[in-house]
C-alpha cells in the first residue's frame, strides 16, 4: 500500500503529474497497470478540486490586501485574456481539455486548473473537462512507459 500511496502523492505535485507518477508506479515500485493508472488519476485530481475552489477567494483577498499584488494580477490576467481569449471562444471546452491531456512540461491538471480560474470557467464544467484531460494524459503516458520500457 505504500507503493501506491506514494503514486497517489507523486501525482499530486505541479511538476510531476501524471507524466512522473506513471513511469515510478509501473518501473521502480513495479505496481499493476491499472493500479498506476488509478492512483496517478486520482492523485492528479486532488489539487485541481482546492485549485479550483480556492483560486478566486485567494487571489481576492490578496488583491483587497496588497496593492501591488492586486495590480499585478490585474495585469496578468488582463493581459491572458486578451492574448489567448479568441483561441478559447474557438475551441472552448476542447481547449482546457487538450490543455491538459498533453503531456508536456506546463501542461496538465494544475496548469489547466489556473486557466479554468483565468477564463472564469465554473467548477461544475471546468472539473469534469479537467479529468477528461487527466484520463487521456493517464491513457498516453502508461501507453509510452510501457512502449518505452
Amino acid at each position: 500500500m505504500i507503493a501506491e500511496l506514494q503514486t497517489f502523492f507523486i501525482a499530486m505535485t505541479p511538476i510531476g503529474e501524471l507524466r512522473a507518477s506513471i513511469p515510478v508506479a509501473l518501473e521502480v515500485y513495479h505496481l499493476p497497470v491499472k493500479t498506476a493508472f488509478v492512483f496517478s488519476v486520482l492523485g492528479n485530481m486532488v489539487p485541481v478540486v482546492f485549485l479550483l475552489l480556492l483560486l478566486g477567494p485567494a487571489s481576492e483577498y490578496l488583491s483587497h490586501r496588497w496593492y501591488r499584488f492586486n495590480r499585478f494580477f490585474v495585469w496578468l490576467f488582463d493581459r491572458n485574456r486578451k492574448n489567448h481569449q479568441k483561441k478559447f471562444e474557438v475551441w472552448k471546452e476542447l481547449a482546457l481539455v487538450i490543455l491538459v491531456a498533453i503531456p508536456l512540461p506546463f501542461t496538465g491538471a494544475w496548469t489547466g486548473s489556473i486557466c479554468a480560474f483565468i477564463f472564469r470557467i465554473p467548477f461544475k464544467k471546468a472539473l469534469p473537462l479537467i479529468f477528461l484531460g487527466v484520463l487521456i494524459a493517464g491513457v498516453i503516458v502508461t501507453t509510452l512507459t510501457l512502449k518505452l520500457f
